[in-house]
């Protein structure tokens, strides 16, 4: 095991070597304060949009889900006539210029896996720069836009928003509830109190913190051909190579034994890269992936490789909010 996983483990499961991070912990508390008291205050340079902006982030490290709810916003926006942009830090790309302007046709070592991956689901104009105020500028330079999502951003504060959406885990939750290096937050989870809305990955049930959404598997899709087969296409008990790497690989595997499969896990670094010789497994057997990890080998498939599409499904009472939201803004910002 990593160190890096050794560490996951323990933010969410506990170890008393913890304790000899909490220094440390305290100087991170006291930067991550400091940034977000002069953006409150408005200090410093921090760039307004003329349309909308709506972050959807988390205060963990990890994956929450946000790829699949960003995914599912922009589809339930473009349905109203809205046009959606989306802003990206793009996490590994290794883009000929900055900021960069994403496209179908791009590798996902020049765009980004996760980038790369919206961009071809929905068509959606994306460009990714780590100043995601600086993306934004060359986004709306580029197209006539009604709205924006920042994919993270949470704790951009150079970037003023006018919406803050928050992901978490509903079975990791939020670890010890230390910040980072002691625990898994980037911000204390006082910072909950002051966003708009929480949205909890796998609950089955709105709470009083927040919304629940849930991520369905809706198909296998076959990386050479394209070709989609419902989930029936494996019978029950089928072996499968399960590869996976997500901030959660656990949750795909979960995923994958749910739908009655037996899956052989491997898993690897968010945002890894793939050689076919890392893909090489034995005994010989299907494989199936996440469709983050498609993005990046398609390539050198095989004819027995295939995703799991997975949409966001997100509850009823979030459906309406949401879109009372929408309404207020377009009306707020857009109108003179």
């Amino acid at each position: 095991m990593a160190l890096s996983d050794r560490l996951l483990d323990a933010w969410y499961t506990g170890h008393p070597a913890l304790k000899l991070l909490q220094p440390l912990e305290w100087l991170y508390r006291r930067v991550v304060a400091g940034k977000r008291a002069r953006f409150l205050a408005g200090e410093g340079t921090i760039y307004r949009a003329p349309v909308p902006l709506i972050v959807v982030g988390n205060i963990t490290v990890g994956g929450t889900g946000k790829t699949p709810l960003i995914l599912w916003m922009i589809e339930h926006c473009q349905r109203q006539g809205l046009r959606v942009g989306v802003v990206s830090r793009g996490y590994g790309a290794k883009p000929a210029q900055l900021p960069w302007r994403v496209r179908a046709e791009q590798s996902a070592t020049e765009a980004g896996d996760e980038p790369l991956l919206i961009v071809q689901r929905t068509g959606v104009a994306l460009m990714i720069d780590p100043d995601r105020s600086r993306a934004v500028q060359a986004l709306l330079a580029a197209e006539p836009l009604d709205l924006i999502l920042c994919d993270d951003g949470l704790q951009h504060y150079r970037l003023a928003r006018d919406l803050e959406l928050v992901l978490v885990d509903a079975v990791r939750g939020l670890g010890n509830r230390r910040c980072l290096p002691a625990g898994p937050l980037r911000e204390p989870v006082e910072r909950l109190h002051s966003v708009d809305a929480q949205l909890f990955n796998g609950a089955a049930s709105d709470t009083p913190q927040g919304y629940a959404f849930q991520l369905q598997p809706t198909a296998l899709v076959n990386l050479l051909t394209g070709e989609r087969r419902g989930l029936d296409h494996f019978a029950p008990g089928q072996a499968l190579h399960a590869v996976a790497g997500i901030g959660n690989p656990r949750r795909f595997f979960t995923t994958l034994q749910a739908l009655h499969w037996r899956p052989v896990a491997h898993a690897f670094a968010d945002h890894a890269q793939y050689s076919p010789q890392a893909l090489s497994f034995t005994p010989a057997l299907p494989l199936v992936m996440t469709e983050k990890d498609a993005v990046k080998c398609r390539a050198f498939a095989l004819a027995d490789w295939w995703y799991l599409a997975v949409d966001a499904a997100p509850s009823p009472a979030f459906v309406a909010w949401f879109d009372t939201q929408l309404m207020r803004l377009l009306s707020t910002r857009l109108l003179p």
